[in-house]
């Protein structure tokens, strides 16, 4: 298969200038947004649907922000859209109907339980909005296909976290081996080891239940990075294994309530990508504890040690070969001091005809990869990965 233009594993821009803003445009440079018919100067107005406990991360970003605005919230509950409205100045409570419809909103940013993430959004792309979701992009790829497939009819954008790539993590990394730092990558692994949620969080239910479980749940940081870093893939081949069968609510009204689970909770996989490296996850709801790197990166003259996706920033380490010590490198790329939102701040300043980097494309293979990993674990054969998606532009130091 050969590899799409852009989604090798080298090249970048060069640094943003001084006085740039979150899109690397100069501060008093006119907005260049996709939203057709607006006003360059104008902000970008920002509805969301799903007012649970992520918003609260999005709400206080979007009110740091230049070039986006909130203006209209909904939620089934309206007494949480009410509260939020209150909290915030301009801002409004509407029916989701209502919202979708309001000519102020040019993006809908979806941030309902996955399970409704598809619906939500093909609603929104029918009124003529962009749409931003969080991940993943759909419960399924059939339901994430025709969501891309509605939005290119209707010649709107689609945006999906995790954003969390963006931060200067991640982005520091990918420039050490964009600049060659360690040769050829060869390899990566992933991991991330958790005795299970259900000991911290009050209503575990839904990561015991199919669209649940370590790989879905905490999967889209990992393979996202992993594609941000490596480029797309090709092939995936998985395996999993189920230990307990119920699980014991730890805190909140229901604790020492028994749960069941009907999904496996440790999955292992092998991701084959276009450039040829080979990456190893495991993800785990069954393990105590783990000393390994939550991703690594091992090429022909170095090995890299990433920090957790999860989180925007962190320490990005090389050995190199022929090294004594692993050295902490300086921050090189990435948004700085960045937080759930700059995503969407970076597809409202994307311009018109260009892939957002947290785009739907990407979002839509990183959800058939891990898809495709669970079924291969439940046939024990490798499982070709029918999309791709070009590699995200790098992000320039802002």
């Amino acid at each position: 298969m050969s590899v799409p233009a852009g989604a090798g594993i080298t090249g970048r821009t060069p640094d943003v200038p001084d006085g740039a803003d979150i899109t690397g445009r100069p501060m008093n440079a006119p907005a260049e947004t996709g939203i057709a018919g607006r006003s360059p100067d104008a902000p970008v107005g920002i509805g969301i649907v799903g007012c649970g406990a992520i918003s609260g991360q999005y709400l206080a970003t979007l009110s740091t922000l230049d070039g986006v605005r909130l203006v209209a919230v909904a939620d089934l509950d309206a007494a949480r859209a009410e509260a939020v409205a209150k909290a915030h100045d301009g801002v409004r409570a509407l029916p989701v109907p209502d919202l979708l419809a309001d000519g102020a909103v040019d993006v809908v940013l979806i941030l309902t339980m996955p399970a409704a993430h598809a619906e939500v959004a093909l609603q929104a792309i029918a009124a003529g909005k962009d749409v931003y979701l969080e991940k993943p992009l759909a419960a399924t790829t059939a339901e994430a296909g025709a969501v891309l497939a509605a939005a290119a009819e209707r010649g709107v954008r689609v945006g999906c976290a995790p954003d969390t790539v963006l931060g200067t993590g991640i982005q520091t990394a990918r420039r050490t081996i964009d600049d060659g730092l360690i040769g050829r990558p060869i390899s990566a692994t992933a991991t991330m080891m958790t005795p299970g949620h259900e000991r911290w969080h009050p209503n575990p239910d839904f990561y015991y239940v199919p669209g649940g479980g370590p790989l879905l749940d905490m999967g889209p940081y990992y393979v996202t990075s992993l594609v941000t870093l490596l480029g797309p893939v090709v092939s995936v081949i998985g395996a999993a294994s189920r230990t307990h069968d119920s699980r014991l609510i730890g805190s909140g009204p229901r604790q020492g309530e028994l749960i069941p689970v009907s999904i496996d909770t440790h999955v292992t996989g092998v991701l084959v990508h276009a450039s040829g490296a080979v990456s190893t996850m495991v993800m785990s709801f069954d393990a105590v504890a783990t000393v390994s790197a939550n991703i690594e990166v091992h090429g022909e003259r170095g090995s890299l040690i990433v920090p957790d996706p999860n989180h925007f920033s962190g320490d990005v380490k090389l050995f190199r070969l022929g090294g004594t010590v692993w050295e902490t490198l300086p921050e090189s790329a990435g948004y700085r001091n960045s937080s759930r939102g700059f995503g969407l701040a970076d597809m409202a300043g994307t311009p018109e005809g260009q892939e957002p980097r947290a785009g739907g494309s990407l979002a839509f293979h990183v959800l058939e990869v891990m898809e495709s990993l669970l079924r291969s674990a439940g046939t024990g054969q490798s499982i070709p990965i029918v999309s791709t998606c070009l590699r995200p532009e790098p992000v320039p130091l802002s």
